[in-house]
């Protein structure tokens, strides 16, 4: 009985993989959901449906693989991270859609607390930013505009969790009600030096602290899965926001280690050790993971629009039916044009935080096509990532300076990730296993079940692919840069 399920709920797809005790893949089920946007800025997930593909894709994983759940010894979980749910604690029906971390609604709140003069204390105790972004808001505006919510909240009829808690209370027949400290870290609630709730900004939000979970290392003890589900008991012994899984996953144990992952959005993790490093230049302060109640922290700078610039490409503008075809179109597009692309369809993330920012296209002509849009299109991500390296070697110096980890769906375009070394001036490393978030669950999980081994053991197993050294000159990286930059400034001003 050594094999361990991860469970990656991700924005746009719940995947169910499981591992052998070696952490070598045994079967992968997916399954896609819909993504709801019922106003401009707004973006919602049925939570009913998530849970749904949970339940599927676990049961085609185990299937596949010739399984029972008997034969899985430890379940780890990651996930999408700040999306909000709310659900009755007799049913375990939500009271809303979730709000996904995309959703921008909260932002006049956020500029109302920030125009009292609060974001100084909640940076300093949180490590974030007042940003529809988070949690918190998110929390608050369920509480204010579903009919009754409020006075539900105070009775204590309701919880409230990330999509990690709503499965966990889900998988447990509503017998655990538990988070982890890499995702209660993302709430905008949460003391990150004391490690506990905050109870003033809570009150701030008007959040009653009855509504918030246990919060518990990364490998813990999460209780067992309802028998009745997949036919045994599982342990939940593993749990990060999808990020933090991704650090782990990457091996990124040693302070200085950085990686970037590129799915929906693109997140850069470096990890500061036990400091707790205030930035300077508009990162986050986060907590990179929680083992045996030890902390370690990160910096983290969030991009919003990564792999999703590529999605609009095929649903929006339809010029691609597949991801796969950008490589050959951004090798073929006129390289003269220098076609920018801001993709700020939500804003735009760090270092900017501007909720309000929409995208831009700047340096069109007539002869800019399908080729043109999809080469721009995958070099706002090279650029959007050294938006926030340059802001990383600000904060932390010279050791954020070495080689970046990368992992995710983009990871796999070896034309981005030639242009990430180019436009970064750095070396770009590529591992063998690319899905480091559901590995990093999946290890957390087994190390709290005793089948993998300590930390410093499983970085000595890390592979390398291949890595992207940079070929693009100096003085054409820093010209590309720039006009990166003006573009930017401009599509702010609109």
């Amino acid at each position: 009985m050594s094999y361990i399920l991860a469970l990656d709920q991700g924005t746009t797809s719940t995947r169910a993989i499981i591992f052998d005790g070696d952490l070598r893949v045994v079967s992968v089920a997916q399954e896609e959901f819909p993504q709801l946007y019922p106003a401009s800025g707004w973006v919602e997930h049925d939570p009913e449906e998530i849970w749904r593909t949970v339940l599927t894709t676990v049961q085609t994983a185990l299937g596949t693989a010739g399984l029972d759940a008997k034969d899985i010894a430890a379940l780890g979980i990651t996930n999408q991270r700040e999306t909000t749910v709310v659900w009755d604690r007799v049913t375990g029906v939500p009271i809303h859609n979730a709000i996904v971390w995309q959703d921008r609604r909260t932002a006049p709140a956020c500029a109302a607390l920030h125009a009292a003069g609060h974001e100084a204390m909640i940076a300093a105790r949180t490590g974030l930013l007042l940003d529809p972004y988070f949690s918190g808001t998110k929390l608050a505006w369920l509480l204010e505009n579903v009919p009754g919510a409020a006075e539900r909240a105070l009775r204590g009829d309701l919880a409230f969790g990330t999509i990690d808690s709503y499965l966990i209370w889900q998988l447990t027949g509503g017998k655990v009600h538990a988070t982890d400290a890499t995702n209660a870290a993302r709430t905008l609630l949460y003391d990150i030096g004391r490690n506990a709730w905050d109870a003033e900004i809570c009150a701030l939000l008007n959040v009653p602290m009855g509504l918030l979970p246990e919060v518990k290392d990364c490998a813990d003890d999460y209780g067992v899965t309802d028998p009745a589900l997949f036919g045994a008991e599982i342990p939940i012994l593993g749990v990060a926001g999808d990020q933090q899984a991704a650090t782990v996953g990457q091996a990124c144990f040693t302070p200085g280690m950085m990686k970037s992952t590129y799915g929906t959005g693109c997140f850069a993790l470096l990890n500061t050790g036990a400091e707790r490093v205030a930035s300077q230049n508009r990162l986050l302060t986060t907590i990179a993971y929680r083992l045996d109640g030890q902390t370690t922290y990160a910096l983290e700078g969030s991009i919003f629009i990564a792999g999703a610039v590529v999605q609009w490409l095929r649903d929006g503008l339809k010029v691609i039916a597949q991801a796969a075809e950008t490589q050959g179109l951004a090798e073929a597009a006129d390289p003269a044009q220098g076609l920018v692309l801001v993709p700020a369809f939500t804003g735009l993330g760090a270092p900017y935080w501007n909720p309000d920012c929409r995208g831009a296209v700047f340096g069109l002509t007539r002869n800019s096509g399908p080729a043109e849009f999809a080469r721009a299109a995958l070099e706002s991500v090279g650029l959007q990532t050294r938006d926030l390296l340059e802001a990383m070697r600000a904060d932390w110096g010279s050791a954020a300076e070495g080689v970046l980890r990368v992992d995710g769906g983009m990871a796999a375009s070896d034309w981005t990730m030639q242009f990430l070394a180019d436009i970064l001036g750095a070396p770009v490393d590529r591992p063998v296993v690319t899905e480091t978030t559901a590995l990093g669950a999946a290890y957390l999980a087994g190390l709290k079940a005793g089948i993998c081994p300590p930390p410093d053991q499983f970085a000595a197993r890390w592979a390398l692919e291949r890595r992207f050294t940079p070929a693009l000159p100096r003085a054409e990286r820093n010209a590309k840069y720039a006009r990166w930059q003006r573009a930017v400034q401009a599509a702010m001003a609109v």
